[in-house]
C-alpha cells in the first residue's frame, strides 16, 4: 500500500448540507470528499487523492508535494 503524506482535515456537515462528514486535502485544491462515518469519508477521501493525482498526471498539471514532506525529509 502506498504512503501518502498529505495532511487532511475533517468537519462535521450539517443536516442542511446532507449530514455526515467532509475530508479536504489543503494542499491539492479541489481535492475533497465526504462519507457517512469519519472512517467512510477518509476511506473515500483516499480514493479521491488517487483519482486527483492520476488525472493531474494525465493532464501533465503540477503536483504539490505534501506540506509535511517540505518540513519531514524521513517521509521521501
Amino acid at each position: 500500500m502506498n504512503k501518502f503524506a498529505y495532511t487532511f482535515c475533517i468537519s462535521i456537515l450539517s443536516d442542511v448540507e446532507g449530514g455526515g462528514y467532509l475530508i479536504e486535502f489543503p494542499d491539492l485544491p479541489g481535492c475533497i470528499s465526504d462519507g457517512e462515518t469519519i472512517d467512510e469519508a477518509i476511506e473515500n477521501g483516499r480514493d479521491t487523492l488517487i483519482c486527483w493525482i492520476e488525472t493531474s498526471k494525465h493532464h501533465d498539471d503540477e503536483i504539490p508535494l505534501p506540506y509535511s514532506s517540505e518540513h519531514s525529509p524521513e517521509l521521501y
